[in-house]
């Protein structure tokens, strides 16, 4: 569970508002990534993800726009036992559509794809126990995904080696919200 939080966090902060076709010569406009956010679909080989994904259900997050390029982010996740609140601080790492944090072990996040409005996929990456965990995250504007961007994650779920077992679309909820953040 704390893995799969950690992971959140870190894919969240990625949501970076650049042009899908050359992000790594694009420059950065923060402001497209503030606000609210959902994530409706995550992949991931974690055993922890796998043995809990039917019990999954969507995220939110929120993301604020601080100084010297960094985003903070605040989580709504649930969980069967309840809602996990949290929050984290990103920088950048110096290459465009990624952001690193140092707090509760180390994460970095990439933006994969994006079309600077209402989707982005981010892939998480962290070393936990000597072994590189990763977690790919959809991330949307709205709660309801176009079948285009479903079709579009599955598709980049697949070319970074995650199978469609591992692929899980969540379903709404209503319980678990940003407002007590």
């Amino acid at each position: 569970m704390r893995t799969m939080v950690l992971c959140l966090g870190l894919a969240l902060l990625c949501l970076l508002p650049v042009e899908a076709e050359d992000l790594g010569a694009a420059g950065l406009d923060k402001s497209k990534v503030a606000g609210r956010w959902y994530i409706p679909a995550m992949a991931s080989s974690s055993l922890g993800f796998l043995q809990r994904k039917d019990e999954l259900k969507m995220a939110m997050a929120n993301i604020t726009v601080l100084g010297e390029g960094n985003l903070k982010i605040s989580f709504a996740i649930p969980y069967p036992a309840g809602c996990k609140r949290s929050e984290g601080i990103y920088r950048p790492t110096g290459s465009p559509g990624e952001f690193h944090s140092a707090e509760r072990g180390n994460k970095t996040v990439q933006v994969l794809d994006t079309d600077g409005q209402s989707y982005a996929v981010i892939l998480a990456s962290r070393v936990k126990d000597g072994r590189t965990l990763h977690m790919l995250r959809l991330y949307s504007r709205t709660q309801e995904v176009s079948p285009r961007i479903v079709e579009l994650f599955k598709n980049l779920s697949r070319k970074k080696g995650f199978s469609s077992e591992m692929i899980r679309m969540l379903p709404r909820q209503e319980e678990c919200s940003l407002e007590a953040v």
